[in-house]
């Protein structure tokens, strides 16, 4: 049962450790993505340069304000309707720019908007992608059932000590608490480092309009 209960954390802290690099990796991107489509909105003319500036400076804050806290689920969907509002807004000025076909940039900013649109669904993906609930439902029966069995095999020794029984449940109760926070990795103890997106807002904030 032991054994079991070792194979199962073991398999729980692997989907856990996975979804939560692929949420950094994530952020990471998206931060990449924004940084990079600023600094081309700069090659536009004027005025769409700082119309782009400007709407990109309010997306990245929507972005971060969400990795900061435990978002509602109202709070969510209206923030994902501005970003996409904002998403749309930023697409009528690669439309006003590419009226001109002898702009370069044009063509290099729409790339990057293409790229930092997908990157928010790719990070809201993994943001989702969780270790299903049955897993830990499985990983706490096995614990309660080795727990069980522990508790009856020291019942029957002559020795009665109870404090590795107490000290294994502890440490078995830690771990499991451990890889579920590694799995919410919104909130809790361990979370997705947001200074990527940070780095990049204090990037567009330094930009001219």
């Amino acid at each position: 049962m032991l054994g079991l209960l070792a194979l199962m954390i073991s398999f729980t802290f692997s989907m856990a450790l996975s979804r939560f690099d692929a949420r950094r990796d994530a952020l990471l991107n998206e931060a990449n993505a924004i940084g990079t489509t600023a600094l081309r909105a700069r090659l536009l003319p004027a005025p769409l340069a700082g119309e782009g500036l400007k709407l990109l400076r309010e997306y990245i804050q929507i972005r971060i304000d969400l990795g900061q806290r435990l978002a509602s689920r109202q709070e969510l969907d209206a923030a994902l309707a501005r970003s996409s509002a904002i998403q749309a807004q930023l697409w009528q000025v690669a439309k006003a720019a590419a009226r001109d076909p002898s702009m370069v940039p044009t063509g290099l900013f729409i790339n990057t908007l293409n790229e930092m649109i997908d990157n928010q669904e790719k990070r809201l993906t993994a943001a989702r992608n969780r270790v299903p609930n049955i897993v830990f439902l499985a990983l706490y029966g096995i614990a309660l059932i080795a727990a069980a069995f522990i508790g009856y095999d020291r019942g029957l020794q002559a020795s009665r000590s109870r404090l590795p029984v107490v000290v294994m449940a502890v440490l078995l109760g830690a771990v499991i608490l451990l890889i579920q926070d590694l799995d919410r990795s919104s909130h809790g103890f361990i979370t997705v480092n947001q200074q990527p997106m940070l780095d990049t807002a204090a990037s567009l904030a330094g930009y001219p309009e």
